[in-house]
C-alpha cells in the first residue's frame, strides 16, 4: 500500500484577504442569498471547480479524489448571515423590525442597514436607533430605555413621516433589512465587521481550495464543498450533502469569550456544542493532524451555539460530524477575528483534505460488523468483548 504524505501548502492571504472583504460587502440575510452565491460559484468557477444550486439555494461543488471508494467527506460553510426583516410600518414613518437569526437589539443599535424592497432598481438606506435616541430630548432616560427589538426602529433616509410615505416608497411587511458589515482590515491583521459568521469561513474554505488547485493536489478522497444558506435559522446543512459522505466538517465562527480557549489568532477544534458532543474519532483525527503539521489548533467547547452539522444529523445525516473555526470576538456583535487564525483554519483544511478518512475500510459500507469496528486503539475497550454482564465487571455468584 502506498502511504500519502500530507504537506502543508503554500496559502494566498492576499486571495483570502480580497475575497473576505468581498463577500462581506454582498448583503446576503438569511431568505436573501442569492447574489453571494452567484459570486461563490463563480469564484469556485474561476479555479476550474464546477458547481450546482438545489432548490432551495444550496451550493454544490466537488473536488474528486483518486479514485472511488464508497466514502467520501463533505466541507460545510454557509453564507447567509443575521439580519432583519420589515415586520410592520409605523405611524411616525419608521419601521418595526423582527430579527432574521438570533441576535440582540443592543449590538443592533445604530447600525446601518439597507432595505430591499420589490423594486430590485431601488435600495433604500436607514439607521437603527433606539426609541429615545436624543439626549437632548430624554436625558438620562436614554439610559434607563430598557434592550429589546420591541426598543427599537429604523429611521429612513428618506422625507417620510407616516404610513402612507413608507408605501410610496415601495416599502411593506417582509423586506429584508440587511445590517451594513463595515470590514476593516487593520495593519497589525485583525479584521473587524458584522458578518464574519460566516464569509470569514467561507473565505478560508476557497483559499484552501485555490491552494489545493495550484499546487495540483489531489484530495485523498472525494471532497464535496457544500455552501448553504440557511444555518443562521436552523436549517443548515439539512439537505444537499451526497449519500456517500461519510465524514462532515463544518467550518464556523469560534467564539472568543471570558471562558472559552479560543483565540482569534489561532484555529479552533470544536469538541461539542449546544448540540452535544462531536465525533470521538474525527475531532481526534484533526488534532492529530494539526500537532503534526504546527497548526496553532485549540480546543474548545461552546454551550449557547449550534451549526451546519446539527441540521445534517438532525435531517438523517450517515456521517462523523465534526467543527473547525476561526476565533471571533464578540460573535453576532461587533465582530472581529484576526488573518492568522484564518491562515491557521486554512491549512489545517489543506491537511485535512490530503489526508485519508478515519476509517477508510470501515467506512467505505454505510453499516458493518460490530466485531470488525476499528476503535479499539483510541477507545480500548476488551478485544473479548463480554460473555456475561458488561465490559470489564466480572459475572456476580
Amino acid at each position: 500500500m502506498t502511504v500519502r504524505k500530507t504537506i502543508p501548502l503554500p496559502i494566498d492571504l492576499d486571495y483570502l484577504r480580497q475575497v473576505l472583504v468581498e463577500l462581506l460587502e454582498i448583503p446576503s440575510p438569511s431568505g436573501r442569498t442569492d447574489h453571494v452565491q452567484q459570486y461563490v460559484g463563480e469564484r469556485l468557477s474561476a479555479l476550474g471547480i464546477p458547481s450546482t444550486l438545489t432548490r432551495r439555494g444550496a451550493l454544490s461543488a466537488c473536488l474528486p479524489g483518486p479514485k472511488e471508494t464508497g466514502a467520501d467527506r463533505a466541507i460545510v460553510v454557509h453564507t447567509d448571515t443575521i439580519g432583519g426583516m420589515v415586520k410592520r410600518l409605523k405611524e411616525n414613518g419608521r419601521l418595526e423590525l423582527k430579527p432574521i437569526g438570533t441576535h440582540s437589539a443592543r449590538f443592533a443599535e445604530g447600525a446601518h442597514v439597507r432595505i430591499f424592497t420589490d423594486d430590485l432598481e431601488r435600495v433604500i438606506t436607514g439607521q437603527v436607533l433606539p426609541l429615545k435616541a436624543s439626549g437632548h430630548r430624554y436625558n438620562d432616560a436614554v439610559d434607563e430605555q430598557g434592550i429589546g427589538w420591541e426598543q427599537v426602529e429604523v429611521r429612513i433616509d428618506e422625507p417620510v413621516e407616516d404610513i402612507a410615505g413608507l408605501r410610496a416608497l415601495g416599502i411593506d411587511a417582509g423586506d429584508f433589512v440587511a445590517f451594513l458589515p463595515n470590514p476593516t482590515v487593520t495593519p497589525s491583521g485583525y479584521v473587524k465587521s458584522r458578518h464574519l459568521d460566516d464569509k470569514a469561513g467561507v473565505a478560508a474554505v476557497l483559499t484552501a481550495i485555490k491552494a489545493m488547485v495550484d499546487a495540483r493536489v489531489t484530495p485523498a478522497v472525494t471532497a464535496h464543498l457544500l455552501i448553504t444558506v440557511t444555518e443562521e435559522i436552523g436549517h443548515g446543512a439539512s439537505h444537499g450533502l451526497d449519500p456517500d459522505v461519510a465524514e462532515i466538517v463544518s467550518v464556523d465562527a469560534a467564539v472568543v469569550a471570558p471562558g472559552q480557549q479560543s483565540r482569534e489568532d489561532a484555529a479552533t477544534l470544536a469538541m461539542g456544542d449546544g448540540v452535544g458532543p462531536f465525533d470521538y474519532h474525527l475531532t481526534r483525527n484533526l488534532a492529530a493532524i494539526a500537532a503534526e503539521h504546527d497548526v496553532d489548533l485549540v480546543r474548545d467547547v461552546f454551550d449557547y451555539y449550534r451549526s451546519d452539522v446539527a441540521a445534517a444529523v438532525e435531517a438523517g445525516a450517515h456521517a462523523r460530524v465534526a467543527l473547525v473555526g476561526f476565533g471571533v470576538d464578540a460573535t453576532h456583535g461587533h465582530e472581529r477575528t484576526h488573518l492568522e487564525g484564518l491562515r491557521h483554519l486554512t491549512q489545517l483544511l489543506c491537511l485535512y483534505l490530503q489526508s485519508d478518512l478515519v476509517f477508510p475500510e470501515w467506512d467505505a459500507e454505510p453499516e458493518g460488523d460490530l466485531v470488525d469496528f476499528p476503535s479499539l486503539a483510541v477507545q480500548p475497550a476488551s478485544e473479548e468483548g463480554p460473555r456475561e454482564g458488561p465490559i470489564g465487571i466480572a459475572p456476580t455468584s
